[in-house]
């Protein structure tokens, strides 16, 4: 079994316990292995923190304060599927353990139970579970389709959305997708596709910004010949084109409240007719729909149909910024780099320490799409095997206004850690010397700061 604290994947963990000193013990227990460690002391924190996280296993008291432990760990299931829950029992009947196990737990411990105990058991139910290994559930494999394979993170933030998408694909509600531009929200609509039962049918988009409004209508509904002047043949709309599989709507926001109009009521109705004709089409299609504005403040702006909004706001998904989960900068610079590198011509092999701290500085106001552009620019310019510091061009939502005491102290963690694995050639054990900190409790800083010793090796 691999030591969890040499796993390049935090492993977060819920405890829950309605006495104070059992979540303590647990806290420094875990803690000081590497693993990130939410408490709550009821249910209600329990299913408040896993709203916003994404949970690699939960450790539960059996008998909480009114609640029954098991019940909670339903809950918790139903939101992220084949969640590892650990079960604590002071009753340590083989009924209670037996019924835990039976629906759902992957172990049970009985109280007071042994610290080490409590490692091993979480060690052995994460070694179930893909996810300490540090692997998104969509990183490529054969079994995903290839839109799923192309998301790359680390990033709990990421994961959470990820098993979002997974858990609302199986259903045929319409998702809406927020999120600032360059943050792939296209990305996400195919992969909710992919995964759904609608795989086998098409995949159509369009972005309501890009085509004129005049257009837009015969775009969607298509036409009969003759239809206005230039209709010089029947053409198809692209909602029939869609028929059986999911639509997708992106800059949803931006279409005018007469085109609005018309949508709800095809969503509603479920059919139309073409420009020209009167013969109805009916349409089966799930409808995903995307913005980066938000759409509230557009209703209460006059600017977009409240009754749309209900109908394509069934299941909200949000993405978060590239500046919040800056684990992934790293991972999507090197895809990139890769990517971009082969389609050059170029062999580029590596990108420089001090062009990963440009790169993880940097506030990204365009996302990953800008991270593409500025790899693209990088690999284009490159005239040597590694991408250095320079060719990282422009800005990048760099501000000149100073930044709080938190972001100020976090910013210089994360320098000195980049500082210390230069210096030391992203050897571990010596950059942690240098510091005067414990190697399990260095890792722990580098996990924080999403920073892997591999990009500080040396590759000659």
């Amino acid at each position: 079994m691999n030591d969890v604290k040499d796993q390049r994947y935090t492993a977060t963990i819920l405890t829950v316990d309605d006495e104070p000193s059992i979540l303590e013990v647990m806290r420094m227990r875990l803690g000081s292995r590497g693993y990130r460690v939410l408490a709550a002391a009821n249910g209600r924190e329990a299913l408040e923190l896993a709203k916003g996280t994404f949970i690699d296993l939960a450790v539960i008291d059996y008998k909480l304060d009114g609640e029954d432990g098991v019940s909670l760990m339903e809950k918790l299931q139903a939101n992220q599927p084949k969640l590892p829950v650990i079960i604590l029992t002071a009753y340590g009947t083989i009924a209670t353990a037996v019924d835990a196990v039976k629906r759902g737990a992957c172990n049970y411990l009985t109280k007071p139970f042994d610290g080490e105990e409590l490692l091993r058991q979480v060690a052995v139910c994460l070694e179930k579970d893909l996810r300490v290994r540090g692997e998104s559930p969509f990183e490529p494999t054969t079994d995903l389709p290839e839109a799923c394979a192309r998301i790359i993170t680390r990033s709990s933030l990421m994961k959470a959305v990820l098993a979002k998408v997974a858990q609302v694909a199986v259903t045929d509600a319409n998702v809406y997708i927020e999120g600032e531009s360059g943050t792939g929200k296209e990305l996400i609509a195919r992969c909710l596709h992919g995964l759904s039962t609608r795989r086998a049918g098409p995949f159509i988009a369009i972005n309501c910004a890009a085509i004129p409004e005049n257009l837009l209508e015969s775009e969607l509904l298509g036409y009969e010949k003759g239809a206005f002047t230039s209709a010089d043949r029947r053409r198809e709309g692209l909602f029939a084109r869609a028929d059986g599989g999911s639509f997708f709507f992106d800059e949803i926001s931006e279409l005018s409240l007469p085109m609005q109009a018309k949508l709800l009521r095809i969503l509603e109705e479920r059919e139309f007719y073409p420009l020209g004709s009167n013969q109805k089409v009916k349409v089966d299609v799930r409808i995903i729909a995307a913005s980066n504005r938000n759409l509230e403040k557009r209703i209460h702006e006059g600017l977009f149909r409240e009754d749309l909004f209900y109908r394509i706001h069934v299941i909200p998904i949000s993405l978060p910024p590239l500046r919040e989960r800056k684990e992934d900068i790293l991972p999507l610079a090197k895809h990139f780099l890769a990517e971009l590198s082969e389609g050059s011509g170029k062999l580029i092999k590596t990108i420089a320490p001090s062009a990963v701290r440009k790169l993880i500085k940097s506030k990204w106001p365009g996302n990953v799409r800008e991270l593409e552009n500025v790899m693209e620019y990088a690999v284009a310019m490159a005239t040597g095997d590694t991408i250095t510091s320079d060719l990282i061009a422009g800005p990048m939502g760099e501000k000149d206004t100073p930044p709080s005491f938190r972001d100020a102290k976090e910013t210089f963690e994360k320098e000195y850690l980049i500082q210390l694995l230069e210096l030391n050639r992203g050897n571990v054990s010596q950059a942690a010397k240098t510091a005067g900190k414990y190697r399990a409790d260095f890792y722990v800083l580098l996990r924080k700061h999403g920073l892997d010793p591999m990009d500080f090796r040396d590759k000659r």
